[in-house]
Formats: structure tokens, sequence, C-alpha cells
């Protein structure tokens, strides 16, 4: 595992209506943590998004289907004890989960199904900032010619 990431495996409570997952709750994880925004994305079979990495933003993915992501996290962080540490799972619809994914800890994902995917995504930072009208706190590693981040 990645210092400071925290993986929670989320239950899918059934009646007779269908289900409910509980995404976030903000007793669950540190103030500092706590989304100012959420998103949701949907990936086509095979794509890959990123892998980047945020010098100040944490992001707080909850995979619960349909599809199936392959999360890689890669610890870019020196003062981190997992520093260059490598961890790659397996979420989505068969293993429901948040993962918060702290700065410095370089990630990206892949649906790895037959059928469009979704995240849904908690950050604790503004997309642009305010109004977005701020630098975006990325570095796009999946851009860099030479990376050495690479999802297969």
């Amino acid at each position: 595992m990645i210092q400071d990431v925290i993986i929670k495996d989320l239950k899918r409570n059934f009646d007779q209506r269908g289900w409910l997952i509980e995404t976030y709750r903000e007793d669950e994880i540190d103030s500092k943590y706590h989304p100012v925004m959420s998103y949701v994305s949907m990936t086509k079979p095979g794509v890959v998004r990123g892998p980047h990495e945020h010098q100040d933003q944490t992001d707080l993915f909850v995979f619960i289907g349909p599809g199936d992501f392959e999360l890689h996290l890669w610890d870019n962080r020196p003062d981190s004890s997992t520093f260059k540490k490598y961890f790659h799972q397996v979420f989505g619809q068969n293993k429901p989960a948040s993962v918060l994914v702290p700065p410095g800890v370089i990630h990206g994902y892949k649906n790895i199904s037959k059928v469009d995917a979704v995240c849904i995504n908690y950050p604790n930072r503004l997309y642009a900032g305010k109004d977005k009208r701020r630098p975006v706190d990325e570095i796009r590693h999946e851009n860099q010619k030479d990376s050495q981040f690479i999802i297969p």
C-alpha cells in the first residue's frame, strides 16, 4: 500500500427497491480532505485516464459501477515512507470502493470492462479555482514523451 492513500470497501445495501451505497461521509475522513465539488466521468472500454498528479489537491474517487477500473498509483513524494512505491488494483462493479489519493501520488485508471464505466470524484479543491480563473493543479504525466508512469 501507499502511505496516506485510504481505500474503503463500500457496501451495497439491498432491499426490494434495488440498492444504495454511501459514497461519502464527512465523519470518516479528516476535514482537510472534505470535498468542495464533485463530478462524474464515464470512460469507454479500454480507455485510460491519466496518469497525473496534483501538488495541492486530494481526490476521493468512488468506483461502484457500472464497469470495473484498474487503478494505478505511484508515490512521488520524497518525504513519504513509501516513496517510489507502485500499487494497482481493480475497483468498481465487482469491488465497490472509495480511494482517497493525496497530493503527490500519481494516479490513473483504465476501464477494463466491455461496457462504459463510471467514476465519481469528490476533490477537496475547485477545478481551476474559484470561477475557473486559476491554473489547473495537474502534472500530466500522460503527456510526457518519456514518462516512466505508464498504464498498459
